[in-house]
């Protein structure tokens, strides 16, 4: 089963970019479609791969932080291409 997930990450402390640097190159080495924009990150692929890699990478990055926040949405469907009809 394929899935979309958003993520946003949040550390609730100062000097955060690099927990997030750290993140967001973790998921990039990974072989799934990753895609970032200045809000949030999304990863794409199949279900038990995407969040096998989200539990060891989500795990690492809040070890990583002192205190912080993740959002996950998660779709049922590989929405990688999706462009606007309207």
């Amino acid at each position: 089963m394929e899935i979309s997930v958003e993520l946003t990450m949040t550390p609730l402390q100062d000097n955060f970019e690099p927990a997030i640097i750290h993140f967001i190159k973790k998921l990039r080495a990974s072989n799934l479609k990753v895609m970032e924009n200045p809000l949030s990150t999304q990863v794409y692929g199949d279900y038990d791969e995407v969040m096998k890699l989200l539990a060891t990478e989500i795990k690492e990055a809040f070890e990583l932080m002192e205190n912080g926040l993740l959002y996950m949405k998660i779709v049922k469907s590989d929405r990688h291409d999706y462009e606007p009809h309207f």
